[in-house]
């Protein structure tokens, strides 16, 4: 137990040999250390999974996981140690905030891919609707990319058919009229056929000559239009039948995935929220802890630890100062005044 709370002392960032001297600081200073070394094997469970949906392999994406975990783990480490207590709560608050929104950050980055994890079967699933979604729009583009061609086909051949029968219509109603000539029951009303039968015997049969004509014609147009009609459509065919079904499921996919099912899903957008809202709470909870708990006795530590250091900066600055003016002495008059003001200046700004 000793070694695990001299570890996770070392895991707040804090200084163990001054930690010792104060063991009513021992509890919170094991508590902030263990939320960070937790927090860093969940960067790192979190990042292995996501590279793992990137490499599809276990020991690339256990390296990698490791890796990000333990620069979570120090980062977080560094942002916790290096927050110090003044007794003024606004003043820490200041200092604090910049840390807050880069933890707030690191939770969402780590958040994420667990969350991908968490709802797996349901992306899955959603997955594979977004795969037959792509295929469906790969058909249609396969389509559309033949459909201006084919429309102007056929919409010929309906013409050109049309045009038979307008010819053909045209051709039986002057037969139809020219026989009623004949047999009295329409034109002169007259039985026996004359020449006014014989005009209207003639304009059918001229029309008649242009309807083989014209169907000679348009056959062999609309046999022509058929053709390459039947040859789009076999390019058509190939083309559909090459495509295939790629079956996707990188990180982008799966956030996109994710995404459409918290839109759906107002179960899903809660629980996405929460698992979020979790991570902040566990990556923050260490910089709140130093920054609402008072000034303890370690503080007061790590405070005299320090300022001996900066004492001894400026007694080591006013030493070097007092040999250089010793040194001055043998200057003139002038240049012992110019080196007197310019050490007393710097000595004052210490």
């Amino acid at each position: 137990m000793e070694k695990l709370k001299t570890f996770f002392w070392y895991c707040s960032g804090a200084d163990t040999k001054l930690l010792q001297q104060c063991e009513s600081e021992s509890s919170k200073y094991v508590g902030i250390g263990a939320t960070i070394f937790f927090t860093g094997l969940f960067a790192a469970l979190s990042a292995a999974y996501a590279f793992f949906t990137v490499f599809d392999s276990y020991l690339i994406a256990s390296i990698l996981g490791l890796v990000w975990g333990l620069m979570i783990f120090n980062l977080d480490r560094f942002i916790v140690s290096s927050m110090r207590k003044s007794g003024k709560f606004w003043s820490e608050f200041a200092v604090a905030v910049p840390r807050l929104l880069l933890a707030v950050l690191i939770s969402i980055v780590i958040a994420k891919p667990l969350e991908l994890k968490i709802f797996e079967k349901e992306i899955n699933a959603e997955l594979a609707l977004m795969t037959e979604e792509m295929f469906a729009e790969q058909e249609q583009l396969v389509k559309d990319k033949y459909l201006a061609q084919t429309t102007t086909l056929k919409s010929e051949i309906d013409r050109l058919k049309l045009e038979i029968e307008q010819k053909a219509t045209k051709r039986d109603e002057l037969a139809r009229i020219a026989q009623q000539e004949a047999d009295g029951t329409g034109g002169t009303g007259k039985r026996n056929p004359g020449p006014i039968y014989r005009i209207k015997k003639a304009d059918a049969d001229k029309v008649e000559a242009e309807l083989q004509a014209l169907t000679i014609t348009n056959q062999a147009l609309i046999q022509e239009k058929q053709d390459q009609l039947n040859g789009l459509d076999s390019l058509s065919s190939t083309a559909l039948a090459s495509l295939q079904k790629t079956s996707i499921g990188g990180p982008a996919a799966r956030l996109e995935a994710l995404s459409r099912l918290t839109i759906d899903s107002e179960a899903i957008w809660m629980a996405n929220l929460f698992i979020i809202l979790l991570f902040i709470v566990v990556e923050t909870s260490p910089i709140f802890v130093k920054l609402i708990s008072k000034k303890g006795p370690y503080d007061y530590l790590i405070e005299t630890y320090e300022y001996k250091y900066e004492t001894a900066i400026i007694k080591d600055k006013a030493y070097i100062h007092s040999e250089l003016k010793k040194e001055s002495e043998a200057f003139s008059a002038t240049e012992k005044k110019f080196v007197d003001t310019r050490l007393d200046v710097r000595l004052d700004n210490v």
